[in-house]
């Protein structure tokens, strides 16, 4: 499984959180207590498929997510997340 991993990215902590798309917000309901996700909402990465930084719910809900381990996102660097989540 390790060999799928061709990033590693560190997870920032925000003071304000970032917008999340409603599909992405809708597509993660029951996956974690509403509690996780308000605190995930005020988390960020340095998506390096699309060299922007993305709140950390829409690197969760990508196809190239892999794991979260120890505050870093294992990512296998594929297409990287539907435009229409990009926002800013």
């Amino acid at each position: 499984m390790s060999d799928e991993v061709k990033f590693k990215v560190e997870i920032m902590q925000l003071e304000k959180p970032k917008r999340v798309p409603k599909v992405v917000s809708e597509q993660l309901k029951g996956v974690a207590s509403a509690k996780r996700m308000s605190e995930m909402k005020k988390e960020a990465v340095s998506c390096p498929v699309v060299n922007k930084d993305l709140a950390f719910l829409v690197c969760f809900a990508c196809p190239s997510f892999v794991r979260r381990v120890s505050g870093t996102v294992d990512c296998a660097g594929g297409q990287g997340p539907p435009q229409e989540w990009i926002i800013g």
